[in-house]
């Protein structure tokens, strides 16, 4: 070890040469952290890289979640059915329960441990600002519930195609499910990922995501039929703007995707719906980056 004092007036410093080994490899900017902090984010999504406990619950959900596709689809193949009991957006509407718990129990470990354990302090510490943390997290959590949605969807349309049913027919239904599951990723992610930025402790953070995502679902639910049977029409279809999954379905009504609402949903719902969902989306990233700035600057 080697000593370098230094000899000016005043200068009592000393480097010490402690023989650690220099890293002289390439340096890499920010875009390359990003899509390392984005890959983790997905991987930790599903428990992958972490404890053994961590992969149970959101495996489970996705087990009994593509379970049911696996049933319809032995029951298509081997009795020779010339169509799918259920369309590829209405099975995403139909196990809303288990991709509603997927997120909300997933999102907390995106967004509430840095915070709660101040690890986010090392994050926004190095070149990485605080607006491109926020939306790698957010792009994990959207691609995540995604993939949670798409597995049971592509094992359905796998199906159809052993089953030997109308191949463009079956492609066309697929594509509007998938562009209508992306939407709903977006605005899954958001929601849950917002409030979960906010309440830094896990069981607070699950229960608010719940208390968004399935106990407003089912009160609008509820509100949506009763309009409908007072024929109160666009009472009906408009109470459908407050929740991401009565967006889906609304959408998917609209867009001739398989799924019936209480009302239909056309003419200038429509376009209402699919701002309200854009919003929504944008509202929920300007939150997260708004909070993640917030911290950055503590």
């Amino acid at each position: 070890m080697s000593d370098l004092t230094g000899s000016g007036p005043g200068r009592t410093g000393v480097i010490h040469d402690l023989g650690y080994r220099h890293y002289d490899g390439q340096r890499e900017g920010t875009g390359a952290i990003a899509r390392t902090l984005f890959v983790t984010g997905l991987r930790h999504a599903y428990g992958l890289g972490r404890s053994g406990k961590s992969k149970v619950m959101p495996f489970l959900l996705l087990g009994m979640s593509v379970l049911p596709a696996a049933i319809v689809v032995g029951v298509v193949v081997l009795t020779g059915l010339d169509s799918l009991p259920i369309s590829y957006a209405d099975y995403t509407n139909q196990t809303q329960l288990l991709v509603s718990l997927f997120a909300a129990a997933q999102a907390p470990v995106l967004f509430s441990r840095d915070l709660r354990y101040r690890s986010i302090v090392l994050y926004l510490a190095r070149p990485l600002a605080a607006p491109i943390f926020a939306l790698m997290r957010w792009f994990s959590l959207t691609l995540a519930v995604l993939l949670f949605m798409a597995v049971p969807t592509l094992l359905l349309f796998l199906g159809a195609m052993l089953a030997g049913l109308d191949k463009s027919d079956q492609v066309t239904a697929l594509l509007k499910a998938l562009v209508l599951q992306v939407l709903l990723a977006m605005l899954i992610a958001g929601i849950t990922g917002l409030i979960s930025s906010v309440s830094l402790r896990r069981g607070f953070a699950v229960v608010g995501s719940v208390m968004a995502l399935i106990v407003l679902t089912g009160v609008i639910n509820v509100v949506q039929n009763i309009a409908s049977f007072e024929d109160a029409d666009s009472a009906s279809v408009a109470v459908g703007l407050f929740s991401p999954w009565s967006l889906f379905t609304g959408l998917a009504n609209a867009w001739d995707a398989g799924i019936e609402t209480p009302v239909p949903v056309d003419g200038a719902w429509v376009p209402a719906y699919a701002l309200v969902a854009l919003l929504l989306v944008a509202g929920c990233l300007l939150g997260l980056v708004a909070r993640f700035r917030k911290v950055g600057s503590r």
